[in-house]
C-alpha cells in the first residue's frame, strides 16, 4: 500500500511543531547518554565548554530528527503512529522541514568544532549522517537489519561526551557504543513486533515483517544474552568500580529475564503484547539506570 503523499501545508507552523521534529523524547535519551559519557570520562571540563557539548549533541540529535521526518513524511501519513506528526499532519511545508533540520545540523557541528574540539565534532557529524542518511535514507527502506546496522546512530552520544573531556577515542568510549549498539535491536523490535502491521502497510521491511515473529524473537534473545557480558565488560577491564560492575549484571539479567517470555511464545496465544510492551518499556528504563550507575561510579569512586 502506498502512503498518502504529502502535498500542501493546511496550517500555520507553530514552535511546537518545530520541536516535536526534533523527536524530544528521542532526544532525552540522547541528552543523557552523552551526559552519562561526559561524567563518566576521566579529568575535567569546564562547566560552560560542557554545557555547550551537551547542547551539540541534542540541537544535532534534533536536527537528524528533522530529517527523517522530512524524508519519511508520506510514510508516517500511511502509518497510524505517525500520521499526526507535523508534516503529514499538515501543519508543516517539508522544506521547512528540510531547512530546519539541516541548519540545526550544520550549527551543532560548527559550534561543537569550534568550542569544544573538532575530534567530538568529526563524531557528531558522523551520527548525523549515520542517522540521516545510511539508516533514514538507505538502509530502513532497503534491508530487515536496518535497525542492527542503524543502532550505530543512537549509541554515538557517550562517546562525544566522553570525548569533550578527553579528547581523545579509548577503549571505553567505545564500550559504551557497543552497549547501546547492542541494547537496539530487542529494544526497537519489541515495539515492531507489537506496531509491525503499520510498517507492512507502507512497505518498509522491519523484521517482524519480513522475517516473521519468530524469527525476530529468536534474535532479540542473541542480541540481549550478548548484551549482559557486554554490558559487565567496562568493569572486567578496570574501566569502572563494583558499583556500576553489579548494576550491570543485575539490569542485564533482567533484560535477559524479559526477553524470555517475549521469545518463546506465539502472538496466537494472546493479542495484548504485553510481554513485548513490558520488555520495551523495562528497555528504556535500563539504559538510563546502567549509565546513571556509571555516573554514580565514577563520582563514588573517584
Amino acid at each position: 500500500m502506498t502512503a498518502t503523499p504529502i502535498t500542501a501545508q493546511q496550517l500555520p507552523a507553530e514552535w511546537r511543531d518545530f520541536f516535536a521534529l526534533t523527536k524530544p523524547r528521542v532526544m532525552s535519551l540522547v541528552i543523557f547518554t552523552g551526559l552519562c559519557g561526559m561524567l563518566a570520562a576521566p579529568g575535567t571540563i569546564h562547566p560552560v565548554i560542557g554545557f555547550t557539548a551537551i547542547l551539540c549533541i541534542a540541537i544535532g540529535a534534533g536536527g537528524a530528527a528533522a530529517l527523517n521526518m522530512w524524508w519519511e513524511a508520506d510514510l508516517d501519513a500511511g502509518m497510524k503512529r505517525t500520521q499526526s506528526r507535523p508534516i503529514p499532519g499538515g501543519r508543516m511545508n517539508p522544506t521547512d522541514a528540510r531547512d530546519f533540520g539541516i541548519l540545526l545540523c550544520c550549527a551543532s557541528v560548527g559550534i561543537m568544532g569550534v568550542a569544544v574540539g573538532w575530534l567530538a565534532a568529526i563524531i557528531l557529524a558522523i551520527s548525523i549522517v549515520y542517522y540521516a542518511v545510511l539508516y533514514t535514507m538507505w538502509l530502513k527502506p532497503r534491508t530487515p537489519q536496518n535497525i542492527v546496522i542503524g543502532g550505530g546512530a543512537g549509541a554515538f552520544p557517550p562517546m562525544i561526551g566522553w570525548i569533550a573531556v578527553t579528547g581523545d577515542i579509548t577503549l571505553m568510549p567505545v564500550l559504551l557504543f557497543a552497549i547501546i549498539f547492542m541494547w537496539t535491536p530487542p529494544h526497537f523490535w519489541a515495539l515492531a513486533l507489537f506496531v509491525k502491521t503499520d510498517y507492512a502497510k507502507v512497505g518498509i521491511p522491519m523484521l517482524p515483517v519480513v522475517a516473521g515473529e519468530a524469527a525476530t524473537r529468536k534474535q532479540m534473545l542473541v542480541y540481549s544474552v550478548l548484551l549482559l557480558p557486554l554490558a559487565a565488560t567496562p568493569w572486567l577491564i578496570g574501566g569502572t568500580g563494583a558499583i556500576y560492575g553489579i548494576s550491570a549484571i543485575v539490569l542485564s539479567s533482567l533484560f535477559l529475564g524479559l526477553t524470555l517470555p517475549v521469545t518463546f511464545r506465539t502472538s496466537a496465544e494472546g493479542d495484548d503484547m504485553k510481554p513485548e510492551k513490558r520488555l520495551f518499556a523495562f528497555s528504556i528504563i535500563y539504559l538510563f539506570a546502567l549509565f546513571g550507575m556509571l555516573v554514580a561510579d565514577r563520582l563514588i569512586l573517584a
